[in-house]
């Protein structure tokens, strides 16, 4: 990298079904496009793409070979899959005794020993006790705090950092992929909303409330299962039944529909039920659902969203602190979703 001028960070998602890279440069608060990519694993007809070490390193090198990045300062995604995340609540009394208090709270949410994880925490809320403001008892107690705890298996993180070694890559920082849309479609947005990130091969609900994650659920099914339904419906083979995904989509003829419907239908089902929980359990309401990720630009999926949910859906826009060539504005119109994590990656701080 430059000694002076602009520092560049790429983001680099390494999702279930391909090899995404975001380049940007930041300046003061404003951020620039500089380079992108990505790299398509999703299998062709009915065989299963192993996503083992090695395609990941192979994928990587390619990537960098084809987008030539100024920078190999990397910070990546790791799969909600492979981490542990929940939010919890301890009295505050001080950073350092609640150093020492997480550690034995924590034993409760991790199925695996905490000398086998990377242990990380944050204080996303301070609990007030308005409603017993006039309670001197209560006020001399010192207040709760909420505090987000992730953990990570210590050989995913090294598996990680081999992988980025091997592809000629400096791994600076490996971080949630939930975090990083909050960053870029979230942003200081505080009210309770929800993203549903469509992927490839696999899907993810995440309420978001003042600008953190509050509950996250993780579905093994994606574009890949729909394209091979569309496929047994109709007969066809996987190329031509994705190509009709992506024209026709929710607005194809009744066939279509039959196909398709069933496995959304499961996603809508989850969100509804996540959406209602949230609301009980908070009394607060969830005005939007933002939808991200590689199938969220599928025609007709945000109108219905929007009749099965009764809520404001909006297709999420990372691009909003992100400039970029005007001239490949209709191109990133439909890639924002699926660089949505990447780009979240390159913005964060190292």
């Amino acid at each position: 990298m430059a000694l002076f001028g602009p520092k560049s960070i790429l983001g680099v998602d390494l999702g279930t079904a391909g090899i995404k890279v975001a380049e940007l440069t930041r300046s003061g608060g404003r951020f620039d496009l500089k380079n992108y990519g990505v790299l398509d694993f999703l299998a062709k007809g009915d065989g299963v793409t192993k996503l083992g070490d090695e395609l990941f390193i192979g994928g990587l090198r390619d990537l960098v070979s084809r987008v030539k990045p100024s920078s190999k300062e990397v910070v990546a995604s790791i799969s909600s899959f492979s981490t542990f995340a929940t939010v919890i609540e301890l009295p505050y009394l001080s950073e350092k005794d609640l150093g020492k208090a997480i550690p034995f709270e924590a034993r409760k949410y991790i199925p695996i020993p905490l000398s086998e994880v990377v242990l990380d925490w944050s204080i996303i809320n301070v609990k007030e006790l308005s409603q017993h403001e006039g309670n001197l008892a209560l006020k001399s107690q010192p207040p709760n705090v909420e505090i987000f705890l992730a953990a990570v298996p210590k050989d995913e993180a090294e598996r990680y950092r081999n992988i980025f070694l091997s592809a000629g890559l400096n791994l600076r920082a490996l971080e949630l992929e939930n975090i990083a849309l909050a960053r870029v479609l979230v942003g200081d947005n505080l009210s309770p909303l929800i993203i549903v990130n469509l992927g490839g091969r696999s899907s993810s609900i995440v309420v978001f409330d003042k600008g953190f994650e509050r509950v996250s659920r993780n579905y093994e099914l994606g574009g890949f299962e729909v394209t091979k339904a569309i496929s047994a419906s109709l007969g066809i083979g996987f190329d031509r039944a994705e190509e009709l995904k992506k024209t026709d989509g929710l607005k194809g003829d009744s066939v279509l529909l039959e196909a398709i419907t069933p496995l959304i239908d499961l996603i809508v089902f989850e969100t509804k039920k996540i959406m209602a929980n949230y609301e009980e359990s908070k009394k607060s309401k969830i005005a939007r659902v933002i939808l991200t990720g590689g199938q969220s630009n599928m025609l007709g999926l945000k109108e219905y969203f929007s009749q099965k949910l009764g809520k404001e859906i909006l297709i999420g826009d990372p691009f909003k602190k992100i400039s970029f060539n005007k001239l490949l504005g209709g191109l990133l119109n439909d890639l924002g979703p699926v660089l949505a994590v990447a780009l979240g990656l390159a913005m964060r701080k190292i």
